[in-house]
């Protein structure tokens, strides 16, 4: 009785060490796949160290499909914590939200009822016992406050870190600083090669576009158009001696985050609608810190460290774009807003679907080929 011969390990490339990419990596290293990762920059360095960094489903009921994907990212995050270890990078603890715009209070409000109707779990306080919770907010005693106790924030880069390192203890090989040129196909045989730009080529049977901000350029390689938006925005980060708050949270006109025990993270989509309006982008940082220290007085003393505008990835209709394109055998996506929320459960969901042939019907509404066939 004769014996197959032994499969051969699948040899990806995964293009795009952030987030995203660093966990389809980190899923498929450690199932015995061969991986390269390759990033212009540095891992975690890009979008991923420069995003708000909240895990949460509260903010995404426009599809209880995508609701339902970021209620699976919250608990991947679980099981990831136990997996690698929570030190550095995981920081549960919940979410506040408030607001002094009536017609916002309104609408969160609705909205937490239908989430409550969903089983998310949430409750609605006064400011007063907020201020329990984080006494060094200032806001009226009465306000609604929503509290969301299952949502965290995440240091982005120690995480990718903790990943990379984690395939490599996986065999995996990494080649960063160095940008991909072009993605060679042959036929109907599909992917066949990556050229980078120090001359090299990657023999590989896969390639896993998470490029970010960078995904459309990475597709057009393969003759494929992903449509995506023009959104950039913008972070900045403050020192501090000691970080006031615990958790993260929605405050009027300003989000706020710690960033470690003396650093915190501040984020407004109010500011990111002057982005195109402003030639230097210290002066959004300049504008972000006066807010925070409306809500936190306590930050007189503290000042800007950086300030950085970034291009979210989004796809045009701003729901992920995950999983294989059929016209191209080999090749697949994972690209989403959201990709802190989503980066660990997409990176398992793509790995098993590259490793089993199988896509998770989870994904079914967002494959990329929704987008056409190239």
């Amino acid at each position: 009785m004769g014996t197959e011969p032994a499969k051969q390990p699948v040899r990806a490339a995964v293009i795009g060490a952030g987030i995203l990419g660093a966990s389809v990596g980190w899923n498929l290293a450690r199932r015995g796949a061969e991986v390269v990762l390759v990033d212009a920059g540095q891992p975690g360095a890009g979008v991923t160290d420069w995003t708000f960094s909240w895990v949460n489903a509260s903010n995404k009921t426009v599809r209880r499909s995508y609701f339902d994907l970021n209620v699976a990212g919250i608990a991947e995050y679980r099981r990831l914590a136990e997996a690698v270890g929570p030190e550095s990078w995981w920081y549960p603890g919940g979410h506040l939200r408030w607001t002094d715009d009536p017609g916002s209070e309104a609408k969160w409000l609705e909205i937490a009822d239908l989430l409550a109707d969903w089983d998310y779990r949430v409750e609605v306080m006064t400011g007063d016992e907020a201020r329990r919770l984080e006494p060094a907010l200032t806001m009226p005693a009465r306000t609604p406050v929503l509290f969301y106790p299952d949502e965290a924030w995440v240091h982005g880069r120690s995480l990718v870190e903790r990943l990379v390192r984690g395939c490599v203890d996986a065999g995996a090989e990494c080649r960063f600083g160095t940008a991909v040129m072009a993605i060679r196909t042959d036929g109907d045989s599909g992917v066949r090669a990556v050229v980078l730009s120090d001359g090299s080529s990657l023999d590989v049977d896969v390639v896993v576009n998470a490029a970010g901000p960078d995904a459309a350029r990475v597709a057009g390689f393969v003759g494929r158009d992903l449509p995506m938006r023009h959104e950039p925005g913008a972070v900045t980060r403050i020192a501090c001696d000691r970080v006031p708050i615990r958790r993260v949270m929605h405050a009027p006109h300003i989000e706020i985050r710690p960033d470690g025990d003396t650093a915190m993270v501040l984020h407004s989509r109010e500011i990111d609608a002057l982005i195109d309006t402003v030639e230097d982008p210290a002066e959004l940082g300049r504008l972000l810190h006066e807010s925070v220290r409306r809500v936190l007085p306590g930050l007189e003393d503290s000042g800007i460290v950086q300030t950085r505008v970034s291009n979210r990835p989004i796809p045009a209709d701003g729901f992920p774009s995950v999983g294989a394109v059929p016209s191209v055998p080999g090749y697949y996506e994972a690209v989403s807003h959201s990709g802190i929320t989503l980066g660990p459960v997409l990176g398992r969901l793509l790995a098993a679907e590259i490793l089993d042939g199988t896509p998770d019907g989870m994904l079914a509404d967002f494959r990329p080929e929704r987008f056409g066939a190239r």
